[in-house]
């Protein structure tokens, strides 16, 4: 277990939020988390409430009268969402009703007891993501089960929702404490050896450490596959479309998403600026970008979109770079894009994968099917994608090879969503553990020592044994307000 936080400022304070979403609907929640709340439901319901039991009442301002009636629940600690003291208002959903009944628990917490102190002191606002924080904080979840909310509030489709939900069960945690496990297991016999070297039996031979780190190491991977996986449920996939004008690039937007996102014309130029769009394609999200046709151009309006396709381009997963079959015979056709061929090696990342797609196959049956020119940035191991973005032929082998080009495997049973962050540290593991496999080979065991403790303070950080506080601020941040 982690060790307790209690250096984050403010989060000894009791604290209070609206918890549901700032429109109008048939119920929402205010809630209250803190040390001692029972004079605060005093104040506000006038009537004790059972622990965990529903009860109907009246919820009242400080003349005694009625804001509002509704359901009040009291889960006194350590047995709540937070481990504090937790009251949950349910009201009529009204914007102003929960206003009040906000403004209403900080008033009657500011109100001075017969004692002379305040009935509830320093209750104040919720910062965005603070009752998760406190869960985190109070052992009742692990970081990534934290994370999890949040992803499982902004999941965008089935898949995703539920692999969020297998995460704040416990699941992704449960593989990376199986991990943890055999470090710990492998670190003991490690540091027995250094401790006692006068034993006659030396534990590292006996138990075979080199053998155990090659499994942990197999272990890594399969993880790291799997929050592969997972992060690509979660974040999708970033696709730009670009080529020359009036290849079709709009069109095949606008098949994609199944409606009318983008003006089409014969006219060179008529997109000026991105067109955005999130698909979804097997459960993985596709954010997919129509950008303005590159080419030389006078007018000012059309450089400047020509110059956010560049940076589309440089920040994308996936370019589909589009070519007209119907022009591929034309020789001062090819030469422009054996240059922009050029032109986009030059500006992609290094894990930016471009693929070639000819689109208007109908109007070119017999034309060549090849990469531009031999330099052509092609990642794909087929010449590339031919289609009809106006007859939609084609557009499923292009789904396919999108998938097949991020990496999808195309199961979402048993994954869970990841983050990049986790992505991040399951690699500074296996870079750690590759150390002190190369350590313990030429019997430096206290290199290798050191090297399986970064390893394990680095699967630590996923689920925030060893986090930062700086990193904590980071990610619950990100939370809504109430949250």
């Amino acid at each position: 277990m982690r060790s307790p936080r209690t250096n984050l400022s403010g989060h000894g304070d009791p604290i209070v939020a609206i918890a549901t979403a700032p429109a109008k609907a048939a119920v929402g929640i205010v809630r209250a988390s803190g040390t001692r709340l029972l004079p605060l439901v005093q104040a506000i319901c006038k009537r004790p409430i059972p622990p965990r039991e529903a009860i109907y009442t009246a919820f009242v301002d400080t003349h005694g009268e009625a804001i509002d009636h509704g359901i009040a629940l009291f889960f006194p600690a350590p047995h709540s969402f937070t481990g504090e003291d937790v009251l949950e208002l349910q009201a009529h959903g009204g914007p102003i009703v929960l206003q009040m009944l906000l403004a209403r628990c900080l008033e009657a917490a500011a109100t001075v007891g017969s004692d002379g102190s305040p009935v509830l002191a320093r209750l104040r606002i919720a910062q965005p993501g603070e009752f998760t924080l406190r869960a985190f904080l109070h052992d009742k979840i692990d970081l990534v089960q934290a994370e999890s909310i949040a992803d499982l509030i902004d999941a965008s489709t089935q898949a995703a929702a539920r692999s969020a939900s297998r995460s704040l069960s416990g699941a992704f945690s449960l593989e990376v404490h199986g991990l943890q496990d055999g470090l710990i297991a492998l670190r003991t016999l490690v540091e027995a050896t250094l401790d006692f070297p006068e034993e006659d039996i030396d534990p590292i031979h006996r138990a075979d450490a080199t053998a155990r780190i090659q499994t942990l190491l197999r272990d890594v991977d399969t993880v790291l596959n799997h929050c592969r996986q997972g992060a690509m449920l979660r974040d999708g996939l970033n696709v730009v479309i670009a080529g020359q004008p009036n290849v079709g690039k709009s069109t095949l937007l606008n098949t994609l998403a199944g409606q009318e996102l983008a003006i089409v014309t014969a006219i060179p130029g008529t997109t000026r600026d991105r067109i955005e769009r999130t698909l979804h394609i097997d459960g993985v999200p596709l954010h997919l970008s129509d950008t303005a046709g590159l080419r030389n151009s006078d007018c000012e309006v059309e450089r400047i979109g020509i110059a956010r396709t560049w940076e589309a381009i440089r920040n994308a997963d996936v370019v589909l770079f589009l070519h007209d079959a119907s022009r591929s015979g034309q020789a001062d056709y090819r030469n422009e894009e054996d240059t922009l061929a050029q032109a986009i090696a030059q500006h992609i990342g290094t894990r930016t994968q471009v693929l070639d797609v000819w689109n208007k196959a109908d109007l070119a049956p017999v034309a060549p099917f090849a990469p531009v020119s031999p330099n052509a940035p092609t990642t794909s191991d087929v010449a590339g994608i031919r289609l009809s973005a106006k007859t939609g032929s084609g557009l499923d082998a292009l789904r396919k090879e999108l998938l097949r080009l991020a990496g999808w495997q195309g199961a979402t049973e048993g994954l869970y969503l990841a983050r990049q962050r986790h992505i991040d540290a399951l690699h500074a593991v296996h870079r750690h553990l590759d150390h002190a496999h190369h350590q313990l080979g030429t019997h430096t065991l206290d290199i290798a020592a050191e090297e399986l403790r970064l390893a394990h303070d680095a699967l630590g950080s996923i689920t925030g044994e060893f986090t930062a506080d700086d990193l904590l601020g980071t990610i619950f941040a990100q939370f809504c307000i109430g949250k």
